[in-house]
């Protein structure tokens, strides 16, 4: 199944949700933004992710925005939703909403109920009725604390790859040594899964070091770069990967500069910049960032000659 739906070492932008300064959705620049990031060869979009501000969106503009972006996709390439819900009932719901949508696969949020041991039972029960319920492939999350998530333990893991319907899972500790163990406990397990980083800040190393694909904020930006990184190691050419990796380090790292909740708005401010998006409005209470920031991230795009 996985083959089916996630082409190997294809890099899965985490879509920004672009907003008016009412703090609304602008669906007019969703749709110009959706067909900027069709221009590159993806291999796929993540829609309504931590990435698009996902958790403060409303139920309702969730579905508008899939919708949205099903309607210009057309099939082009797999759409992964993102799945927050309060409890079990509603992730089942909201599920079976997302599939009717038109989602092909869905990316399932850390529960705030998977904090504290044991849980192992708390977080398999959860995934297997979203599977079972509302029939659609799930995408695992593993996510820092810092983005409110939670690291599961290796044994919950292998338990979760038992379900039929997880056909991949995105490692975003922002830890080597985690994303390593992850990776030689998923290859020992019965049953394989797709293995997709969402560590933006050792995006080539974590290629290296198992990981088959990307699902990545960082991938909505030097979008036509990180492409070309993803088919040079699907190629085995290692060192010219490394070098685009090295190219756009100072970007990832003034992107996701402390506090890392706010790599969300200064994406929004890059593109801006490059004039890709309008406005850099993110919903409250997220903030804007200063001028000093902004003056940043401008001078590391010029350094890459993206404006």
């Amino acid at each position: 199944m996985t083959g089916q739906l996630l082409r190997k070492y294809g890099l899965i932008p985490a879509m920004l949700t672009p907003m008016n300064n009412k703090f609304e959705v602008d669906y007019e620049q969703l749709e110009d933004y959706v067909k900027w990031l069709l221009s590159f060869n993806i291999g796929g979009l993540a829609v309504n992710v931590d990435t698009g501000e996902g958790p403060s969106l409303f139920p309702e503009e969730r579905i508008k925005i899939l919708k949205t972006v099903v309607g210009i996709v057309k099939g082009k390439v797999p759409i992964i939703a993102g799945l927050q819900a309060r409890n079990t009932l509603e992730a089942v719901k909201l599920a079976r909403e997302a599939k009717e949508a038109g989602a092909d696969a869905l990316l399932v949020f850390p529960h705030p109920a998977f904090i504290g041991e044991p849980n192992l039972e708390v977080i398999f029960e959860y995934h297997k009725e979203v599977a079972e319920k509302a029939d659609i492939p799930l995408i695992l999350f593993q996510l820092q604390p810092a983005l409110g998530g939670v690291l599961f333990r290796l044994e919950t893991l292998l338990k979760l790859v038992e379900i039929n319907r997880v056909i991949a899972i995105k490692e975003a500790s922002f830890d080597a040594k985690r994303f390593i163990d992850t990776v030689r406990a998923l290859r020992k397990a019965p049953r394989k899964i797709m293995i997709l980083t969402g560590n933006d800040n050792f995006i080539y190393e974590s290629l290296i070091l198992g990981a088959e694909g990307g699902l990545l904020g960082f991938g909505t930006i030097a979008v036509d770069k990180q492409v070309e990184m993803f088919d040079l190691v699907a190629k085995g050419r290692y060192e010219e990967a490394r070098e685009i990796w090295e190219e756009l380090i100072p970007l990832e790292e003034v992107i996701f500069a402390k506090p890392v909740r706010d790599y969300k708005t200064r994406l929004k401010e890059a593109l801006v910049m490059m004039g890709v998006l309008k406005t850099a409005y993110v919903r409250p209470p997220l903030r804007p960032i200063s001028n000093e920031e902004r003056a940043r991230i401008r001078e590391i795009l010029k350094k890459l000659r993206m404006l």
